[in-house]
């Protein structure tokens, strides 16, 4: 299976201009599947609900549309972020895009800093089959929490994807790498890179996007800034061995029983 992400440097307020870019760098690619950051089209840095609200799209729309036809030329799946609207809620969402059209929207579940102004929490996990292997979900903030990716692992999930804009430097690029060890699952962080400045106070965006293998060792890890799709080819069958030794299994050895949740 072919697996990869787009790093790129997204413009505040400007969907056009951004869905531009993304149709330009992967009108061409073939995989699998490829991931985006999260919130790539609308930017990330709101200053009220009403301007993210501005920024918002429904699913499908003009986002979904765009990578529904790319899939339909190339055969490739896209998750990227995406700033859904659902009636009058917003959600920082990441939707599953094939030549189908939209497969699944995941909506992220543990809010980071001020998003918790401006987003309803997602309510739950998803794992779904693509070209007979298990795809999970997470987004950004959610990397933090070890429950998420076992939660995942749990159903199945051989790949994690994880759009995200980091703003804390090297954190997550450890945590994922200990994620996908610990549950036996490739993981593929799709990071943005740059900053954006409101009302004084700047986000920089920590860019290191990174595919990691189920045995927690790097594939691929990017540059702190600069533009870049990478593809690589994994066997998915190997987050199936969940063994440590001949005596150690990451699932069967948990004791449930004991642990407080």
């Amino acid at each position: 299976m072919k697996i990869g992400y787009l790093q790129f440097n997204p413009v505040f307020g400007e969907p056009n201009t951004n869905r531009e870019q993304i149709q330009n760098k992967l009108e061409n690619v073939r995989a699998d599947i490829i991931v985006l950051p999260e919130l790539p089209v609308s930017g990330y840095f709101f200053s009220t609900k009403e301007e993210a609200a501005m920024l918002s799209e429904p699913i499908p729309g003009p986002t979904t549309n765009m990578l529904h036809n790319i899939s339909k030329r190339t055969g490739t799946y896209f998750v990227t972020g995406l700033l859904e609207s659902s009636g009058a809620s917003l959600y920082n969402s990441a939707v599953l895009v094939g030549p189908e059209g939209p497969v699944t929207t995941y909506r992220k579940v543990h809010l980071f800093y001020e998003e918790k102004k401006f987003f309803k929490p997602g309510q739950g996990f998803i794992s779904v089959d693509i070209r007979g292997v298990k795809i999970g979900i997470l987004i950004c903030f959610d990397h933090l929490f070890p429950e998420a990716a076992r939660t995942l692992a749990l159903m199945g999930a051989q790949i994690i994807c994880h759009p995200s804009n980091l703003v804390l430097p090297e954190i997550a690029q450890l945590t994922t790498r200990v994620r996908a060890l610990e549950n036996r699952v490739f993981w593929i962080m799709a990071n943005r890179y740059g900053s954006e400045t409101k009302n004084g106070k700047t986000l920089s965006y920590t860019g290191e996007s990174q595919i990691i293998a189920s045995n927690g060792k790097i594939i691929h890890r990017s540059k702190p800034e600069g533009d870049e799709i990478y593809i690589t080819e994994i066997n998915p069958n190997d987050a199936l061995n969940k063994n440590i030794t001949e005596f150690n299994n990451v699932f069967e050895d948990r004791r449930t029983d004991i642990y407080r949740m």
